[in-house]
């Protein structure tokens, strides 16, 4: 991919609402370049979609998301591609990875309580005849994400000692 490009995704991962004008200024370069690049990393799915970072914790509305390690038993013909597409079709289900190491895949679940997640998890998920084995993590809290820091951190206002 065309340095322009790689350089107009890393503008707008750090914030999609960047306008053209304001990418073309950043860069250097025309506003119509700018614009034709983006038609055309939108039209090869390379740009796939323009979200929001939410920070749910400051927003009333509370969610339970839970990361779960899956065993599975590819498939023949089609490996792990079946079964993943199988379990990403769950509206629960916000993410899906293929994963090296002692699991298959790691999934991102959401729902409201703790009993929904659990209730997908064996209800949904372990009935799966190729999911050998299931492992879940709650998450408490997130202080990074998208390399966005949710937290405001204070700077250590202590004072030098020297001897």
């Amino acid at each position: 991919m065309e340095k322009l490009k790689t350089d107009i995704l890393e503008l707008l991962k750090e914030d999609a609402r960047r306008s053209p004008d304001l990418i073309a200024t950043m860069l250097d370069v025309p506003e119509a370049e700018v614009t034709q690049a983006i038609q055309e990393l939108e039209k090869d799915h390379v740009i796939v979609k323009y979200a929001t970072v939410v920070n749910w914790s400051k927003v009333s509305d509370e969610k339970v998301t839970a990361l779960i390690e899956v065993q599975i038993t590819p498939e023949r013909g089609r490996g792990f591609e079946g079964i993943a597409e199988r379990i990403y079709l769950y509206p629960e289900v916000k993410s899906v990875y293929l994963m090296s190491g002692a699991y298959d895949l790691l999934v991102e679940v959401e729902g409201k309580t703790l009993k929904d997640v659990a209730s997908f998890v064996s209800n949904k998920l372990s009935p799966i005849d190729a999911v050998l084995s299931t492992k879940t993590f709650f998450i408490l809290k997130k202080y990074k994400q998208d390399g966005i820091i949710f937290e405001d951190y204070e700077d250590d206002q202590r004072l030098l000692i020297s001897p």
